[in-house]
């Protein structure tokens, strides 16, 4: 196989992704560009060619930079990763201003004090899990058990959703977040769908307001005017999605990498008090996005790694390949769950850093410290390597983790 780097070299552009991994693995094309050319031309899946960036110090500039923006990339034919152009009524392809007035309308809820004081009821819910699953004995999918409901019923709780409404969101996140698995028509029809039920509740809600976040929303909409209803929706909506697709896949993925080397499990069932310092260390190493994220477009010349980047260049990066940097990261390629420095950008940088992190770390530690503490002996079921993966995804997840103990 020619690496990408050796093609350009030739003068062509190589095809981005470089290979299908659903699974864990990074192709070893990164590791080649990041030594040679970090900031290198690719020819994207939809709509031409774009500038790929491979390094940390590259990721974490364009990340920060205003003048790299997904407002310019919003509704065009862009070179993208995702079949669709990212919407520009949606949060991340809003313009700067009202992307930053929104965000401020909903990040006290994330805040790691207020996440703080959730964590005793995230790991009520958690150790509720775990009961269940111990009493009906293994072997177990911990899929569905365990990393799909809890993030489920914390983000349900804080909007105040019904848990049992969750298959209509689910089935809209699928679509969502699928880049081949569904048709343009399907995913048109689970996003109507998905519509129709938020407006049904929240008018319902609106009747009826409680203590909770989309309550509190409601509230900004109607009695202060700092959202408009369509606002209002995309909001609840994107947060819906957002707040347990995501943390369900990097749990599984990261009690994967825990099981599949069990003396890394082992570690953490004899030292519960690294499992804030694993966390971060599998957030480095497990990766999410099955290519990248969304595009931006320079809306001027810019300079990056020593390449300009002319105005109107479409601009794509690998977090995953981010967090692999050797010159950021001792043995970047192993799993160190005591790992004392540790910048990893999992949650990406900038204005569009992940809203939802310090809920995601809550999770994922209140997991972590459950799993080790109730079941020392947990284990794969079957072998990493028969593990099944959603194929035509956005993001990697595993079909089923099946486990015992």
């Amino acid at each position: 196989m020619t690496c990408p780097h050796a093609a350009t070299a030739l003068g062509t552009v190589p095809a981005y992704p470089f290979g299908d991994h659903a699974d864990l693995r990074l192709h070893p094309a990164y590791a080649a560009l990041r030594a040679t050319t970090p900031v290198t031309r690719v020819r994207m899946p939809y709509g031409g060619e774009a500038w790929l960036l491979t390094r940390h110090a590259d990721v974490k500039k364009a990340s920060s930079d205003p003048r790299l923006s997904m407002h310019a990339a919003a509704d065009r034919d862009v070179p993208r990763a995702a079949p669709r152009a990212l919407d520009s009524v949606g949060l991340m392809g809003m313009p700067p201003e009202s992307h930053a007035r929104l965000r401020r309308l909903v990040s006290r809820a994330f805040t790691a004090r207020r996440v703080a004081a959730l964590r005793p009821r995230i790991a009520e819910i958690t150790h509720h899990l775990v009961d269940d699953l111990v009493a009906d004995g293994g072997p177990a999918d911990l899929v569905t058990r365990l990393a799909l409901p809890l993030p489920t019923a914390v983000i349900c709780e804080m909007l105040g959703i019904p848990r049992t409404d969750q298959r209509i969101f689910r089935v809209f996140t699928e679509a969502l977040m699928s880049a081949s698995r569904f048709t343009e028509e399907q995913v048109a029809q689970a996003a109507e769908e998905y519509a129709d039920y938020l407006r049904g509740y929240v008018a319902q809600r609106r009747a009826h307001p409680e203590d909770d976040l989309l309550s509190a929303l409601i509230e900004a909409r109607d009695e202060d005017g700092r959202l408009s209803e369509d606002e209002l929706l995309m909001l609840t909506g994107g947060m819906l999605v957002g707040g347990h697709e995501t943390t369900a896949n990097q749990l599984a993925g990261q009690v994967l990498v825990l099981l599949d080397d069990r003396r890394r499990y082992e570690h953490l069932v004899a030292r519960p008090d690294l499992v804030p310092a694993a966390v971060e260390e599998l957030l480095r190493y497990v990766p999410l996005w099955a290519s990248v994220g969304p595009s931006r477009v320079a809306t001027e010349d810019v300079e990056i790694g020593g390449v300009t980047i002319r105005a109107g260049e479409a601009v794509v990066y690998s977090l995953a390949s981010a967090n692999r940097d050797k010159t950021v990261f001792d043995a970047p390629d192993d799993v160190l769950l005591d790992r004392t420095v540790n910048p990893h950008i999992a949650f990406g940088q900038g204005p569009h850093f992940c809203l939802g992190a310090p809920l995601a770390r809550a999770e994922l530690q209140c997991a972590l410290e459950a799993l080790t503490g109730r079941l020392p002996g947990l284990r794969l079921a079957r072998p990493a390597a028969e593990l099944d993966w959603h194929r035509g995804m956005l993001v990697r997840g595993l079909v089923e983790l099946p486990v015992t103990w």
